[in-house]
């Protein structure tokens, strides 16, 4: 196992009118990218399969149904054995609370925003979806879905995703409408019953399974509470151990019918998994307690929890909730320690599809917690290609790789990395030049700052590394910081999207200039 300490000699290269702090060369504009890039990478991903999604760099908020987080066909355009400046543009305009991108044709670009309010007080407007010019970063177009201010409702993070026909689907609270990709107008709007009770349920997860249903489940918080944002799941009175199951719906993205209805036991804080495995369409999701797989069967218009696939013991003792599932072959791999804990440090664990007695973990950072706390709520990066699984651990300070034997399921730790991090990890180019992206918190942020749940006062920045051995490529000076638990976000020509509380930054890593 190799230990990564240091960093390679990179710069970062600001352009918004100001000069970075070592003097570097501002590069005076907005970046279009590498046109010739933007081109191939079109054809490249009109080859990939991505049933029930729009067919782009980012059509999926997490890449795919699975949830790899894997961009095939983004391009890293640095040297992978010299030095590299970090170009940066500053988006215009101000997109509070911005948490998601997709593409959809090069040079458009959508955003989700106004979903990561304040635990107490006013509340920005939101969620909502806007539509921007991919380079200037001008606003095109905003159609905004809630105000907490006015309707009194509990405002959590929301997804975003793109069908095949442009338009945009998107739940929240106890609600799903349907977004012209064109203009923003809403198409369609149904109200979603849940289990929990309207004030206890937001329906943050949105998925598309492979026949093209929109699979979405709801998170649930104990109430009576008037804690706002995605973590008030553990914020609330009694924490997420009091908070009611969670529901699943199956829905018609033309109709809006709901065709299939489930109930999962616990509460799922994270997101769900839909992958075909036997010839079903099965659903993954990890809760507070257990580990369930759902059958969706078009034919039958039945969703059926499985009885005989059901892991009540995927978690060690003293560990919380598993993050969103990643596939990697026969095996579903989570992380867990989605809600902090000083009880265990975080794992990854593997699970047979085919025998769910088959259960395999891997401690890539210890059992040790040196920091006396663990928290690990970005979901774990799958690269099927290479057999690796890449995890993050905000509070032990870690990321890291480990190698997923596709037989046995046994898992190696390849690499460890010292850096804080709440956002995912994503993986571009091909699988024999596969490069990881994610941002690291300044390494100077206390336990304390890191644990904050409000609007961090550390610095982050951008890093893109070797993903076989976690070398460094390159990085970006330090930013404000990263929106909680989104992504490094691929666009078209080489460029990626760095979204915080306020707007985004453009970064296009390139070789150092003689």
């Amino acid at each position: 196992m190799r230990k990564l300490l240091s960093a390679a000699a990179v710069t970062m290269i600001i352009g918004t009118g100001a000069l970075a702090d070592d003097g570097a060369v501002d590069s005076n504009g907005p970046m279009p990218g590498d046109l010739g890039r933007i081109m191939e990478e079109w054809e490249c991903v009109q080859g990939l399969e991505t049933p029930g999604y729009f067919r782009s760099m980012n059509g999926a908020e997490v890449a795919d149904s699975m949830r790899s987080q894997a961009y095939p066909c983004a391009s890293f355009l640095g040297d992978w054995d010299g030095e590299n400046d970090v170009y940066a543009w500053r988006g215009d305009g101000e997109y509070q609370g911005v948490l998601f991108m997709n593409n959809r044709r090069p040079g458009e670009l959508y955003l989700t925003g106004g979903n990561n309010p304040p635990a107490q007080g006013v509340v920005p407007p939101g969620p909502w979806v806007a539509k921007v010019d991919a380079t200037t970063g001008k606003e095109i177009w905003r159609t905004v879905l809630e105000n907490g201010n006015v309707s009194g409702a509990w405002v959590g993070a929301a997804n975003l995703n793109i069908l095949p026909d442009g338009n945009i689907p998107i739940a929240f609270g106890n609600h799903l409408v349907k977004i012209d990709g064109d203009t923003g107008r809403i198409l369609m709007h149904i109200d979603l019953p849940a289990d929990a009770p309207p004030e206890g349920s937001n329906f943050k997860h949105l998925t598309i399974s492979p026949d093209g249903m929109l699979v979405v489940k709801n998170q649930t918080r104990a109430t009576p509470c008037n804690i706002q944002g995605t973590l008030a799941v553990f914020q609330c009175p009694g924490g997420a151990a009091a908070s009611p199951g969670s529901t699943l719906h199956v829905i018609d993205p033309e109709t809006f019918d709901i065709v299939a209805s489930a109930s999962v036991p616990e509460n799922a804080v994270t997101p769900h998994t839909i992958t075909t495995h036997d010839g079903k369409i099965v659903i993954y999701t990890a809760t507070i307690a257990s580990f369930y797989r759902f059958v969706w069967d078009p034919e039958a218009q039945t969703l059926t929890r499985d009885a005989d696939w059901a892991v009540a013991d995927y978690l060690d003792v003293g560990q919380t909730s598993g993050d969103a599932p990643g596939i990697l072959g026969d095996w579903v791999v989570v992380q867990v320690n989605g809600l902090p804990t000083k009880k265990a440090a975080s794992s990854l664990v593997a699970i047979n599809q085919s025998d769910a007695s088959r259960i395999t973990r891997v401690y890539p950072f210890g059992t040790d917690l040196p920091t006396g706390v663990s928290w690990a709520p970005p979901k774990a990066a799958v690269d099927v290609e290479n057999s690796m699984v890449f995890s993050a651990d905000l509070l032990m300070k870690k990321i890291g790789a480990v190698d997923l034997d596709q037989e046995t399921g046994e898992m190696t730790v390849v690499w460890t990395r010292d850096a804080a991090t709440s956002a995912l990890q994503a993986l571009y180019g091909p699988a024999d030049k596969r490069v990881l992206g994610t941002a690291q918190a300044d390494p100077n942020a206390t336990i304390e700052a890191l644990s904050q749940t409000s609007a961090p006062t550390y610095k982050m920045q951008a890093i893109w590394l070797d993903a076989r051995t976690g070398k460094l490529l390159a990085e970006s000076d330090l930013l404000e910081p990263m929106s909680f638990n989104t992504l490094l976000s691929p666009g078209f020509g080489g460029r990626f999207y760095y979204m915080d509380e306020k707007g985004f930054t453009v970064l296009q890593p390139m070789p150092k200039k003689p």
